[in-house]
């Protein structure tokens, strides 16, 4: 009877052993493969973006340098533009639901490299190779260190796989890691707040503290949504759940109140300096955020996590580098500036009177010295004359002008 029993034992046993290995979690290949899939997404978003902005941007100055009367939204450059922007945002859009959060945010390096590259090639100026190299070598350096950053957190990047189902981020939310974490960038938050609206603190670190801050949550909302379209695409519905629209909620709102600020900082700073202080400080809070509510490196290794920070090291070091090297736009002046004038000295110079040159198509009047000047150029003057009463009790004005008697 044991001997007959043993066989069918283990033929029972069978079907529970297979349905336990089915609902093993993802298994490192497997995992590796949506970490690819997500860092190409990444980067594939990244770039048509940076794209996408560069062909809106060049529709605008192509209009601004021509007599065509018509608005950027109708001309095919724009759309196309913006068509691509669309495709680009859903690219990275659909990254956070594969890769880790600590993954995908450190890519946006990418979109600066390319921004880079391609203000290079449609550069308008001729300069020679001498002088190109020189003015942009700190371009090509950043860009490297760029490259070489991005590859190290594609490599080294957490590999932490979860489902985004309700439950999983519902028990998330709640947890006493993400909850003492809202609590410090809460009571940071309402701390910059104070000081940028009540002390008109208007520094760029408490500006961009402010938008990384936000934009560290609109991360967290965003794979969260995503991740349950997946999940819901997949077979399992999750958007019934209110913990879905929840996440909706909060990142529209997030995005919005980071777009306000980002448009405030805008008006006060050069864009070169909020890419690269931007780009630094918002990482490093999307990924705190992502390690305490999604735990993106629980069981990663110590190799791992300090190659992790050494390619985020050098990601920053780059960016910074190629934003370094940006020209600083020249404000428009609605005014003539005589300093700027052809043949024109500088006013501030002493001793020196301010005149145009005399070849010029025409001039404006100056102060000048007219001992080694024609007779044709020397200005009309208002000299003092005697007061001619032409009777008593009649004022009559102190100056008059008289006319030129020099032949032309």
């Amino acid at each position: 009877m044991e001997g007959g029993n043993s066989p069918s034992l283990q033929l029972q046993q069978l079907p529970l052993a297979t349905a336990a290995v089915s609902v093993q979690p993802h298994t490192d290949s497997f995992s590796y493969k949506e970490n690819l899939i997500g860092a190409l997404l990444a980067i594939f978003g990244h770039l048509v973006s940076s794209i996408a902005l560069n062909l809106q941007k060049y529709s605008h100055i192509r209009l601004a340098g021509s007599k065509d009367p018509r608005a950027y939204f109708r001309t095919k450059t724009w759309w196309s533009g913006f068509l691509l922007l669309v495709l680009g945002e859903l690219g990275v859009f659909s990254s956070y639901a594969f890769a880790p959060l600590s993954l995908i945010v450190p890519l946006s390096a990418v979109s600066v490299v390319a921004s880079a590259i391609i203000g290079i090639i449609f550069i308008k100026e001729k300069w020679k190779p001498k002088e190109f190299l020189r003015r942009y070598v700190l371009s090509f350096v950043g860009c490297g260190l760029a490259v070489v950053g991005t590859y190290l957190l594609v490599t080294f990047g957490p590999n932490s796989h979860e489902k985004m189902t309700a439950e999983n981020i519902t028990r998330h939310l709640v947890s006493w890691p993400f909850l003492l974490y809202m609590l410090v960038e809460i009571i940071v938050f309402c701390l910059l707040l104070y000081f940028y609206k009540e002390r008109n603190a208007n520094y760029i670190v408490i500006i961009l503290l402010l938008v990384a801050l936000l934009g560290s949550m609109t991360v967290v909302t965003v794979k969260a949504v995503a991740g349950m379209v997946l999940v819901s695409i997949q077979g399992t519905l999750q958007l019934d759940s209110p913990i879905f629209y929840i996440m909706l909620v909060c990142m529209i709102a997030t995005a919005i109140y980071q777009a306000t600020f980002l448009a405030q900082a805008s008006q006060l700073y050069d864009s070169a300096q909020l890419s690269s202080i931007g780009y630094i400080l918002s990482t490093t809070a999307a990924i705190s955020a992502g390690a305490t509510f999604y735990l993106d490196f629980m069981g990663e290794d110590v190799l791992h996590i300090c190659m992790f920070a050494l390619g985020c090291l050098i990601a920053f070091l780059g960016v910074f580098l190629i934003t370094r090297n940006r020209k600083k736009p020249v404000p428009f002046e609605p005014y003539i500036s005589m300093d700027a004038m052809p043949g024109m000295q500088n006013m501030h110079d002493k001793g020196i009177a301010v005149q145009p040159d005399l070849k010029a198509s025409f001039s404006y009047g100056a102060l000048e010295n007219n001992d080694s000047m024609p007779e044709i150029y020397t200005p009309a003057t208002l000299p003092i004359v005697q007061e001619q009463h032409g009777s008593k009790g009649v004022s009559a004005p102190p100056y008059r002008v008289l006319e030129h008697s020099k032949k032309e």
